[in-house]
């Protein structure tokens, strides 16, 4: 199949990891929802080869990275090279949903197509 659906709570429940990559079908980067509960304390880590995107959907996250420590709100979002140790921490009074994205060898390029060429005109205007 070439497309699913799903949602953080169909993947588990309560603070944690949320594996998403292989319910979904994902091969080509890895992809974890993050639910890190109130006052939860983070570590420092870094990988060998895989760079991380984290998107925060909701609460507050602290992110510490090389003597930096920055307060991220929902839409926030943080990139870390692989070998960039980081600690993501949530010392807040609410729950925080995190998207972390990881992936190694660089960005594809445009590929995009349009299914229908009547779009055109619609793409183009999008984000003007």
């Amino acid at each position: 199949m070439g497309y699913a659906f799903g949602s953080l709570d169909e993947l588990g429940s309560g603070p944690g990891f949320r594996k998403i990559r292989k319910p979904l079908g994902v091969t080509a980067f890895g992809v974890n929802g993050l639910v890190y509960p109130p006052g939860y304390e983070g570590f420092f880590h870094y990988h060998d080869e895989q760079d991380e995107l984290y998107f925060v959907h909701a609460g507050h996250v602290l992110v510490e990275v090389e003597g930096e420590t920055r307060e991220l709100g929902p839409g926030g979002l943080f990139h870390a090279e692989s070998t960039t140790p980081r600690k993501i921490s949530n010392p807040f009074e609410e729950e925080a949903v995190i998207l972390c994205v990881g992936g190694k060898d660089g960005y594809v390029g445009r590929d995009g197509q349009l299914v229908n060429p009547d779009d055109l005109a619609k793409r183009q205007a999008f984000g003007h």
